[in-house]
């Protein structure tokens, strides 16, 4: 179950209110950071924050359970947020399953696509060379 400490939640609303941010930085901005004020860096760590959409805040989630979980909790996250926003920046909290990221892929080798060379037969490296020299002639 989220456990909300209170008391960080008034300290990061008060250094929030401290800052004199002006236009540098966006509701967007201070929403999600506010999201992991609020739910703790373990939390945050299976569901962050996206973006901030007409009052909605865009939560990307692991998986069904932290969706499901996060969504019955959402009532007591949100009075949460407004302790530190304010009130009228986050009116809900939407939950959605992030797509799963590919792994970085290697680049297949250029000589595994090429077709097997009758030349890499040849044992010495120096006929090997002069028979694709050859070749290339009698091709050219």
């Amino acid at each position: 179950m989220l456990k909300l400490n209170s008391s960080a939640m008034e300290r990061a609303g008060k250094s929030l209110g401290r800052m004199k941010l002006g236009e540098s930085v966006s509701e967007e901005e201070l929403a999600r950071a506010a999201w992991v004020a609020v739910i703790g860096k373990r939390l945050a760590a299976h569901a962050w924050a996206k973006s901030l959409v007409r009052g909605n805040l865009v939560v990307e989630v692991e998986d069904g359970i932290w969706q499901t979980q996060l969504f019955h909790l959402r009532h007591q996250i949100l009075p949460k947020l407004g302790e530190v926003l304010g009130n009228g920046i986050i009116r809900d909290l939407e939950f959605r399953i992030a797509t799963p990221r590919r792994p970085p892929q290697t680049a297949p080798s250029v000589r595994a696509s090429d077709p097997p060379d009758e030349a890499d037969g040849i044992r010495d490296p120096v006929l090997r060379r002069v028979y694709k020299q050859a070749r290339g002639k009698a091709t050219a």
